[in-house]
């Protein structure tokens, strides 16, 4: 758990240094994500960071929680609300606090120590990447709001993993069946390691950029907006419905909604 957990505290680092920067007006700039403001992204991460430190620390109380949620009391996601309305430097506290009470309680466990989340349970090396896929996520938001640029790091290995292991979950959850040939993965790291995933000799392939592929399979990119070279009918299709997140199923940008990366 401790390159995970390092990891991820890292990622909110990154992105801290980002909003902790931006004045009140850009807090209040609106992203691409559903028109959500910055204010919104971060009060969105605080809250789902607060609620997984209750999972990790306190899983009983998290389950009741989440129960409630499900069940449509609106008091489940008060503190959601609460975050919104926040000012700014209170948010950052509790954004803080919540974060790293959280990861603290991770590094404590083993990888495939489970926790309760609003799905099926997670690996405790699982919740954490999750979270860091989260975290990224939304911060992309955030930089393409304010047309900043932000350096790549090996952390996407994270996500890019998560973004393969999800190939069957991106159809599925679209109640599309699940293609059968394989497709071979080949990522080039911000660091000059070739990352891949996949047979060699499979014939549909993707390949390219682990920061074009993070971008797709979060939808914050279409696949022809990115540096990834997609060859085959089932690597397209994938590329078309990747989605490594939970939740109904989503779409991402259309082509063209952004310059090509």
């Amino acid at each position: 758990m401790e390159k995970i957990c390092k990891d991820l505290n890292d990622e909110y680092e990154a992105l801290d240094d980002i909003v902790s920067g931006l004045n009140g007006a850009g807090w209040q700039t609106k992203t691409s994500f559903f028109d959500w403001t910055v204010k919104d992204e971060i009060a969105h991460i605080a809250f789902f960071d607060g609620t997984a430190r209750l999972s990790a620390t306190n899983p009983e109380i998290f389950k009741e929680h989440a129960k409630a949620l499900f069940s449509g009391q609106a008091e489940a996601m008060e503190q959601l609300g609460l975050l919104k309305k926040m000012p700014i430097p209170n948010l950052l506290q509790y954004w803080r606090e919540e974060r790293t009470a959280m990861v603290k309680a991770l590094s404590r466990l083993g990888p495939k120590d489970r926790l309760p989340w609003y799905g099926p349970s997670m690996s405790a090396v699982s919740f954490a990447t999750a979270r860091l896929m989260e975290t990224w996520a939304h911060g992309q938001d955030v930089v393409d709001a304010h047309h900043l640029k932000r350096p790549a790091t090996d952390r996407l290995y994270h996500i890019a993993h998560l973004g393969n292991i999800t190939f069957g979950w991106s159809f599925s959850n679209r109640n599309m069946e699940v293609p059968k040939a394989p497709v071979r993965v080949e990522l080039g790291s911000p660091s000059g390691e070739l990352w891949s995933w996949g047979p060699e000799e499979a014939a549909d392939s993707i390949k390219g950029s682990v920061l074009g592929f993070c971008l797709v399979v979060t939808q914050r990119r279409h696949y022809l907006d990115t540096d990834l070279v997609v060859t085959g009918d089932t690597a397209e299709k994938w590329m078309s419905v990747a989605q490594c997140f939970a939740g109904p199923p989503e779409t991402g940008p259309g082509p063209g909604k952004f310059s090509k990366t």
